[in-house]
């Protein structure tokens, strides 16, 4: 076995090491918000009476994960998120979270929105799924 490399001295190639990885960052002291993740999937009376599009409740079927984090004593303006493929990165003043998402999802389409009642944000993003015999459309 044998792995080409365009550099003698480099130890690894660039698809060895995880999307995302750029941004941990072991020695950042500041605390990692709590957070939740859901999966949300659209169903229709097709789905739920009938069973005719083979939907079944798994995380597989869902269309949508849906992540809440917690952020008191957070101002709206004080947060930066970004978001890769398979990367949620979010930063505070005094918090910072790097999730490695469960599931690729379309960094283009989500949508954010800070609950200032609940001091949560919340993150709606997209999956983005190969298309087989489960998802269909």
């Amino acid at each position: 076995f044998q792995v080409k490399s365009e550099n003698k001295k480099t130890i690894w190639n660039t698809e060895e090491v995880p999307e995302g990885s750029e941004f941990d960052d072991t020695w950042d002291p500041r605390e990692k918000p709590e957070y939740e993740i859901f999966f949300k999937q659209h169903v229709g009376t097709e789905d739920v009476f009938f069973g005719m599009t083979g939907k079944d409740p798994s995380t597989a079927c869902c269309e949508d994960i849906v992540i809440k984090i917690k952020l008191p004593e957070t101002k709206y303006s004080d947060i930066t998120l970004d978001i890769q493929d398979k990367v949620l990165d979010l930063r505070t003043p005094k918090k910072k979270l790097l999730l490695h998402l469960p599931y690729p999802v379309n960094s283009k389409e989500g949508r954010a929105r800070f609950l200032s009642d609940k001091e949560t944000l919340e993150v709606t993003l997209r999956v983005s799924r190969k298309f087989d015999f489960i998802n269909s459309s």
